[in-house]
């Protein structure tokens, strides 16, 4: 037996040991879980008198979970001996981790990123060392930093928000002033880099990477090693985006053009919306505003050799307004990725808040919830793959006059066959200065034609119309599996940056 094949197998085990023992019991925060589950959410113990917004968690190299809190915290958590104790304290908002060993630490926080060390092996850290603040700060109450995610060649990538002009800039700020990227409303870059994605090299050396962000508070990789980021809807950003992120390139928030090297173009937002359209990159995947996501968070790749379920190699997002966890399938289409997403895990037991996921060496997802004075909640849930597979959409791919669905197992050939089963509209949202954007030219699209594959597994669906450029947003009704199964997520949206 192959060492994943062995993986599986045990794992499978195990998983019907868990549910014979939680068949019927309730966590705080949860809800009933039954046979019938395919993924379980349960609570985490928090320390007493500890305020649990988490900024960020991690595993370490011995499998103990490091997270920081808005307050300052970084704890570890012993999850063998449901322990947790002070590893560092006094940081100001620390918004990210990166474990570099069992004794030592990369924490993000909003001044500067910090070396944290355990020297003398007492298990707390005794060393906090600058590694970088090669980057301006205002004293914006919104100048929040993300990161730090590292590439397959060990480089660093952190992200800084724009400034919001409904804060206040001190008197005395870091780094240089320029004017030229400050605008009345909306979010500004007065100061270096605000609005950037920053590459920390290995000899230490930070540099600005790629501009064009509003609130970039979501970076990481998937199995490729493509840099993915999300930003938040608002100016300039007409719904919430995942973008593959590239050096050099311009992603659409115009204020960090202010500190593109040779830019002498005046004030960015000032330009005319036609001229920075062309300059800019189309997000990978869009989150429609109040149907997906309001507010997605941390990108991470399903890594975990089948354990956590059927959607190896896809990525998971985290949303802050909705008791929702996000899944996200991505191709590439004329040589750039584009894709759908859909919701992965709407409540059952999920609170709101989820800002940060991380997948513990047993294979499951491990999140951290937030509010920081918007919808959030606050403390550490885990969800775990139960073995039971669950009816789900496993993928989907355009084609040249339409789209293409597989499921997770097998559907009632004669539901797919229904053309009534299938509500699809398509839209685009506006790229312009105001805050997010409405539905535009929102219209119902016809199917020509339903062509079922593989015993219920696929279906391709030939549409009446395909255009680039626009969200496909669909429904799906009445499918339900051979086994009785009922379709767990019937909404999926795809955007078509490119057509086949």
């Amino acid at each position: 037996m192959k060492k994943g094949d062995k993986r599986k197998a045990d794992f499978g085990i195990l998983a019907v040991i868990v549910l014979f023992l939680l068949n019927g019991c309730q966590s705080e925060g949860t809800n009933k879980v039954t046979l019938t589950a395919s993924y379980v959410v349960d609570s985490i113990e928090m320390p007493e008198g500890l305020s649990g917004e988490v900024g960020a968690l991690e595993f370490m190299p011995d499998g103990r979970l490091i997270a920081s809190f808005r307050r300052g915290e970084v704890m570890i958590f012993n999850g063998v001996e449901n322990k947790w104790t002070v590893f560092a304290r006094g940081l100001h908002l620390p918004l990210g981790l990166l474990p570099l060993s069992n004794s030592e630490v990369l924490v993000m926080q909003y001044p500067e990123l910090t070396r944290l060390k355990d020297t003398d092996g007492d298990g707390k850290a005794d060393i906090y060392e600058k590694v970088t603040d090669d980057f301006g700060i205002a004293g914006n109450y919104h100048e929040f930093t993300y990161g730090p995610v590292r590439d397959q060649s060990g480089d660093i990538f952190i992200g800084l928000n724009s400034t919001s002009s409904g804060g206040e800039m001190m008197k005395e700020v870091r780094g240089e002033i320029k004017m030229e990227g400050f605008r009345e409303k909306g979010m500004y870059s007065a100061v270096p880099y605000r609005g950037w994605i920053m590459k920390l090299s290995r000899d230490g050396k930070l540099e600005p990477y790629a501009t064009g962000f509003r609130s970039p508070n979501g970076l990481g990789f998937d199995k490729e090693g493509h840099l993915l980021v999300t930003d938040n809807q608002g100016d300039w950003v007409g719904t919430s985006p995942l973008f593959q992120v590239e050096k050099g390139k311009f992603y659409g928030h115009p204020a960090g053009l202010v500190w593109q090297e040779g830019w002498d173009k005046g004030k960015p937002a000032e330009l005319p919306v036609e001229v920075l359209d062309s300059m800019r990159e189309k997000p990978v995947v869009l989150f429609p505003h109040n149907v997906m996501a309001n507010s997605p968070t941390q990108p991470l790749s399903i890594d975990t050799d089948g354990a956590f379920g059927p959607f190896e190699g896809q990525i998971l997002v985290g949303e802050m307004n909705q008791e929702r966890i996000v899944r996200v399938m991505l191709e590439e289409v004329d040589g750039q990725l584009q894709g759908a997403c859909v919701p992965f895990l709407d409540k059952q037991g999920l609170r709101k808040g989820n800002n940060r996921l991380a997948f513990a060496p047993d294979g499951s997802l491990w999140v951290g919830q937030n509010a920081s004075g918007w919808a959030g909640a606050s403390g550490i849930q885990r969800i775990r793959f139960t073995g039971k597979l669950p009816l789900d959409i496993e993928t989907m791919q355009i084609r040249k006059e339409g789209f293409g669905i597989r499921f997770t197992k097998p559907v009632d050939p004669e539901v797919l066959k229904n053309p009534d089963n299938y509500l699809i509209n398509s839209y685009y949202y506006e790229y312009h200065a105001k805050y997010g954007s409405e539905q535009f030219d929102k219209k119902e699209i016809g199917i020509k034609n339903v062509e079922v594959l593989k015993a219920g597994r696929e279906v391709n669906i030939e549409l009446d119309i395909m255009e680039k450029d626009r969200v496909y947003e669909w429904q799906l009704k009445n499918m339900v599996s051979e086994d009785g199964d009922t379709l767990r997520n019937s909404l999926i949206c795809y955007t078509v940056n490119h057509l086949k």
